[in-house]
């Protein structure tokens, strides 16, 4: 029988582990300490465990929309007696686990499960029918309904009974005697209708530059923990509603890494003293972003980019392209990634950089990019276009200079840009998704 997980249950001491003490926190207590555990999560600076019990602390002791007696009462029955930290007694229940990356994958989906919710409420459009086709024919899926067999349809799929029935049914329309063995004519037989399963890949490449800090007009939380739980809603949505689909992330700045799900809380942005990695290199998210995609068996594919600024690096893949653009401008930088920088980030961060090239050209100019950057970005996405990937640019900036260039380089891909304000960037990405699903429907309906 599994346990009831409505309440926490706190035990007084080691002795009395098989009794239940009265010290218990309600159902709303709970939600009140997983919604702080995610906006503490999400934070461009983590806190540790100690860090994060005061915090929580702090939460069930502070007073609810009840009545003084009720709000005394649940604060008595919350901490009284137990002389243990919440987050040990969350470990146990299986929220928190000891380690830098505290979220367990209970705590992930459960939190991640409120994010969805949320989101979903706010959205005006539908119900939750993602997978809804009139499309029938060969597939994967076998309905409940049927259809009169069709010359080349898999016999795999008959309905025996039914192509029985119809045989006898017309055989006694024409008042004959039923005989066995029964004739069967091509006309009764009949097969299950299926539904084509359409599978989508798609690879979200989140800008880890600098000014990913920057604050929303509200004030509360920045761009990025804005994105990383658009993010985090639209994982739990694909494991829920898409299972065969793949949601994959990479984070970017001067080069790219693969983000695992679970880790999509964590992400940081960088900065002026990590090593030039702050800068904005597109044609490495495009690379990676492709070499995950050529791995992965959907026949659906797509890059949806989330940036706040125009590109500012590109690879360099070899000598020759380097001098080319030292001829022309002699004071450019360059990049090599060293492999202390690439060990540190791997040992602190848990980030896997994929190098991509040998050297980074780097070229910040304001309010313009370079033509080198510029031709080796289109090149790369063009790259994408030719394997069948779609790729759409979400900016969550108002420079003019940006829309420009982003609307611009997505006419060369026919693509999709528009800009959203960071603050509506849950509801864009999970509306997108589900909008994507029924166009890939209607699109295989149409052929």
């Amino acid at each position: 029988m599994l346990p009831n997980t409505k309440n926490f249950v706190y035990f007084l001491n080691q002795e009395n582990e098989n009794k239940k003490s009265n010290t218990e926190i309600s159902k709303n207590m709970l939600q009140k300490i997983l919604q702080t555990m995610a906006n503490q999560v999400l934070k461009e600076k983590t806190p540790n465990l100690q860090d994060l019990d005061r915090i929580l602390q702090g939460v069930i002791q502070q007073p609810n929309e009840k009545s003084e007696e009720e709000n005394q009462k649940e604060k008595e029955t919350c901490i009284q007696g137990t002389g243990e930290p919440i987050t040990k007694y969350l470990q146990k229940i299986g929220y928190l686990k000891d380690k830098k990356k505290w979220l367990t994958n209970k705590a992930f989906f459960e939190i991640g499960g409120k994010l969805l919710h949320d989101v979903m409420k706010s959205i005006s459009e539908g119900g939750f029918g993602f997978h809804e086709t009139n499309n029938v024919g060969t597939g994967s899926t076998i309905q409940d309904t049927t259809k009169k067999l069709e010359l080349g349809d898999d016999i795999r799929n008959l309905n025996v009974p039914q192509t029985i029935l119809n045989s006898i049914q017309r055989i006694t329309k024409k008042s004959m005697v039923v005989k066995f063995p029964i004739s069967l004519n091509f006309d009764d037989f009949e097969e299950f209708e299926t539904m084509e399963e359409n599978k989508v890949a798609v690879v979200y490449c989140i800008d880890l530059s600098s000014t990913m800090k920057y604050s929303v007009s509200s004030g509360e939380g920045s761009r990025i923990e804005a994105a990383k739980k658009a993010l985090w809603a639209l994982y739990v949505l694909n494991k829920k509603f898409f299972p065969n689909d793949s949601v994959y992330v990479v984070g970017f700045g001067s080069l790219a890494s693969e983000v695992d799900p679970y880790d999509i809380p964590y992400l940081k942005t960088y900065d002026a003293n990590d090593n030039f990695l702050h800068y904005t290199n597109y044609q490495a998210a495009f690379r990676l972003a492709l070499k995950i995609l050529k791995r992965d068996g959907s026949k659906n594919k797509r890059i949806v980019m989330i940036t706040d600024g125009q590109p500012s690096a590109s690879f360099i893949d070899n000598e020759s392209q380097k001098k080319d653009i030292l001829s022309d401008k002699p004071y450019s930088h360059f990049y090599k990634p060293d492999e202390s920088t690439l060990l540190k980030l791997q040992n602190e961060c848990d980030i896997r950089l994929d190098v991509g090239a040998k050297m980074v050209y780097l070229c910040y100019r304001y309010r313009q990019v370079d033509p080198v950057i510029d031709a080796k970005t289109l090149f790369e996405a063009k790259k994408c276009k030719r394997e069948g990937i779609e790729i759409d640019t979400i900016m969550v900036s108002e420079e003019v200079e940006l829309l420009s260039y982003v609307e611009g380089l997505e006419r060369h891909l026919k693509g999709r840009a528009y800009y959203i304000n960071p603050e509506n960037i849950d509801k864009i990405l999970i509306t997108d998704f589900i909008s994507n699903k029924k166009k890939i429907l209607n699109s295989k309906q149409a052929l």
